[in-house]
C-alpha cells in the first residue's frame, strides 16, 4: 500500500509543480528525492552522498569536476537545479522515470568534454538537472574473448589501463585524450591513433546497455538493430542514457614507435604540409601521422611564426617505420634519433602529451589538460589545400593570441567501411579532418574577439574543404551550425546541422528517434528531432 500511496501523492505533487508558473528549486529537489525513494533500489542515506544542490558545499566542485570548457561555467550560464550521481543502473532508470513524471528537463554527463557544455549546461531550457555518471566506471576485460564491458563513467585512460593490466598486446582504437568519458565519446564516433588500422571506437562496439525514454534497461538484443545502429556515432543524449559498452579489443604489437618532428615556416613548413596532404591518407595503415599547428606566443610581438608538429604512432618497430617514411614521406626528414620505441600503453601517454616519466598508473587519475575558455570548429578535407591558401591561413592564424589546429589523417580502414555502416559517415574520399580551436583565459572580457576570429577563419576555409554538405564532426559540437528550439526539435531546423554531422544518415537517425522516443524526452540544443515533418 505504501508504494501505491506514494505514487498517488507524487502524482498530485507533479500536477502542482507542472501547473505552477514559478516552481521553487527546493520543491523540485524534494519532490525528485521523494520520487527516487519509490523507484530506485539501494539508495544510501544521507542523500548528500549522491545528491548535490546549489546550497550544498560540494555542488560547485562536482559541477566543475569534469567540465572542460570554462565558457559554460561562467555566472551568466544557467546552472542545474541539482546534480544526481547514481551508483547503480537502477538509479539511472529512476532518474529517467522521475524526470519524465515531474516534467524536469534532464542532461546526462559521462566525461564532461562536450565542446558546447551540453552535458552540464542548458541555454534553451530551464530548469534542468544533471545526471552525472562518474561513479559508474567499472571495466571488465575478458582477454580470452578479446572483449571488455566498460561503464559509461569510466575514462578512456582507465579503459586503456585495464586492458594493459591483462595484456600488452591488446588495445582499443579510441581517443587520444585520456580523460574522455567513454559513454559520450563512443556516441559521437571516437577516433584515435589506430583509426587507420581498425576504424574508430564506434566501429568496434559489440553490445551496449542503455536506459530508454520509458526507463527500461535494454541490451542489443532488447533494443533492436536500429537503435543499436543509432547510438554508435549518432551523437549523445538523443536516444537514451548509455550505461555501458561491450567493445572488441584489437591486437597491437609488443613494440610500437612514436615520434614528434616540428617544422616552422622558416624551415619549409608550408611545402612539407602540402606534401603531407597528398600522402597522409595513403600511407601504410599501421602509421598515423597527425599535425598539430600552433602560433608562437602572442607576447612575442616580432618574428612570430607558425609551427607544424608531426605527431605519430607506428604499429611496429623503428626500422619498419623508417622504411615507410623514406618511401612515402621523405620530405619530413625523419631520422632514427627522432623515433622512440615503446609499448602501446606508453604510446598512449606520449600521444596524450603527458610527461615522459609518467607510468601507466597515471591514466587512472583521469587527468585532463589545464582548463580554459575555448571555442572549436571542424572541417573535413577531400582535396589538398593549395600552398597559396595555406599562406592566407598563416596570416589569419598569427592574428590570434592562442590558436590551435589539429589535422588528423584518414584513409586505411576508414576508407573501407561504408558511410552508412554506423551514423558516423566520414569515410572514403576524406583525406583528413581539421579541428580549429581558440583558447583564452580572461573569460567574457575578450570572448567576442576570439569567437569572431574563429568564425572568420572558418569562413576563409570554406572554398578548401568539403561541400554539399560542409561536413563537421559531432564530437566537436558547434552550436554556430544551428540549434533546436526549447522543447521542440524541428526537422527542417535540425536538418541544417544534422546533414553536416551525419550526411544522409541523419534521415535514418530521425526515423529511429521517432520510433524510440516519440515524446522527445531526450533533447538538447542539437538533439535528433522526432519526425520528418
Amino acid at each position: 500500500m505504501k508504494f501505491f500511496a506514494g505514487i498517488y501523492i507524487l502524482s498530485i505533487v507533479s500536477v502542482f509543480l507542472l501547473s505552477a508558473s514559478c516552481t521553487a528549486s527546493y520543491s523540485v529537489q524534494r519532490t525528485f528525492l521523494y520520487c527516487l525513494s519509490f523507484n530506485a533500489n539501494n539508495l544510501s542515506t544521507p542523500s548528500s552522498t549522491y545528491f548535490y544542490t546549489p546550497n550544498t558545499r560540494s555542488f560547485s566542485s562536482i559541477l566543475q569536476s569534469s567540465a572542460q570548457n570554462l565558457r559554460y561555467l561562467q555566472p551568466s550560464v544557467p546552472k542545474p537545479e541539482f546534480i544526481f550521481t547514481p551508483l547503480y543502473e537502477s538509479h539511472v532508470q529512476a532518474a529517467v522515470i522521475c524526470s519524465k513524471r515531474l516534467g524536469i528537463h534532464l542532461r546526462v554527463r559521462s566525461g564532461g568534454h562536450d565542446y558546447e557544455g551540453l552535458s552540464y549546461a542548458s541555454e534553451i531550457e530551464t530548469p534542468f538537472i544533471v545526471v552525472d555518471l562518474a561513479r559508474l566506471r567499472s571495466v571488465n576485460v575478458d582477454i580470452n574473448q578479446n572483449t571488455a564491458w566498460v561503464q559509461a563513467g569510466a575514462t578512456v585512460g582507465e579503459l586503456y589501463y585495464r586492458i594493459y593490466e591483462k595484456s600488452n598486446i591488446h588495445g582499443f582504437p579510441a581517443g587520444l585524450c585520456t580523460s574522455l568519458g567513454i559513454g559520450g565519446h563512443i556516441t559521437g564516433g571516437a577516433y584515435g591513433s589506430m583509426m587507420r588500422k581498425y576504424g574508430i571506437g564506434a566501429d568496434n562496439v559489440l553490445d551496449a546497455r542503455i536506459v530508454d525514454a520509458r526507463g527500461r534497461v535494454l541490451d542489443r538484443a532488447a533494443m533492436g538493430e536500429d537503435l543499436f545502429w543509432a547510438i554508435r556515432g549518432g551523437g549523445g543524449a538523443s536516444f537514451g542514457i548509455i550505461l555501458a559498452w561491450k567493445i572488441k579489443l584489437v591486437p597491437v604489437p609488443a613494440t610500437v614507435t612514436v615520434f614528434t618532428v616540428s617544422k616552422t615556416l622558416e624551415q619549409g613548413a608550408t611545402n612539407i604540409l602540402y606534401k603531407w596532404q597528398q600522402v597522409a591518407d595513403k600511407l601504410d595503415e599501421d602509421l598515423f601521422i597527425r599535425v598539430l599547428i600552433q602560433g608562437s606566443a602572442a607576447a612575442q610581438k616580432v618574428n612570430r611564426t607558425v609551427t607544424t608538429s608531426y605527431n605519430a604512432l607506428f604499429l611496429g618497430g623503428a626500422d619498419g617505420l623508417l622504411q615507410v617514411m623514406q618511401k612515402s614521406f621523405p620530405e619530413l626528414g625523419l631520422s632514427r634519433q627522432d623515433c622512440i620505441e615503446t609499448s602501446w600503453i606508453k604510446s598512449v601517454i606520449y600521444i596524450a602529451g603527458f610527461p615522459s616519466n609518467s607510468t601507466p598508473e597515471f591514466l587512472l587519475q583521469g587527468k585532463a589538460m589545464p582548463k580554459a575558455y575555448f571555442k572549436a570548429k571542424s572541417d573535413f578535407v577531400r582535396t589538398p589545400i593549395p600552398t597559396k591558401a595555406l599562406g592566407g591561413l598563416w596570416r589569419r592564424f598569427l592574428a590570434e593570441d592562442g590558436p590551435l589546429m589539429i589535422w588528423n589523417p584518414y584513409g586505411g580502414m576508414m576508407s573501407k567501411i561504408p558511410e552508412n555502416a554506423i551514423p558516423f559517415p566520414h569515410r572514403k574520399g576524406t583525406l583528413f579532418k581539421i579541428q580549429y580551436v581558440t583558447l583564452w583565459l580572461d573569460g567574457e572580457k575578450s570572448q567576442n574577439k576570439h569567437m569572431n576570429w574563429i568564425r572568420n577563419l572558418y569562413n576563409y576555409m570554406a572554398p578548401y574543404v568539403s561541400r554539399f554538405p560542409r561536413a563537421a564532426y559531432v564530437n566537436y559540437r558547434d552550436l554556430d551550425l544551428g540549434m533546436n528550439n526549447k522543447c521542440n526539435a524541428s526537422f527542417n531546423q535540425a536538418r541544417i546541422w544534422g546533414v553536416k554531422y551525419f550526411k544522409n544518415n541523419f534521415y535514418r537517425l530521425v526515423r529511429v528517434k521517432t520510433k524510440v522516443d516519440p515524446g522527445n524526452f531526450f533533447r538538447h540544443e542539437q538533439s535528433i528531432p522526432t519526425s520528418l515533418h
